[in-house]
């Protein structure tokens, strides 16, 4: 559980130091695409993946973040409980993705 709680903190100080990376430097390319598609319900991927700032606060909506006006940064349990939610949809398009190039010419 330590590595998962570094890489929950390095996330939470990377979203605050430096919001305008992209997103590619905290996630790897199944977990943005996949949270890009889950949070707009869409299959269509963008042209260039998302900055730090907005995809944190994707993960922290999954996680129960209202992202109201007045609430701030999200925090360390809101990104958790969204970073648990964002493996299990990471995981599932991958799956989706590797039988795509599996099924390429079988037909």
């Amino acid at each position: 559980m330590c590595v998962v709680a570094w890489r929950l903190q390095w996330l939470t100080y990377i979203n605050r130091t430096n919001p305008e990376e992209p997103c590619t430097t905290v996630l790897t390319a199944i977990e943005w695409q996949a949270l890009y598609m889950r949070i707009h319900k869409t299959s269509v991927l963008p042209k260039s993946p998302p900055s730090t700032h907005q995809a944190i606060r994707w993960v922290a909506q999954l996680g129960g973040f209202l992202g109201r006006k007045s609430d701030g940064q999200p925090g360390i349990v809101a990104i958790w409980r969204g970073w648990q939610r964002l493996q299990d949809f990471a995981a599932t398009w991958e799956l989706i993705v590797y039988e795509r190039t599996q099924l390429v010419g079988n037909r």
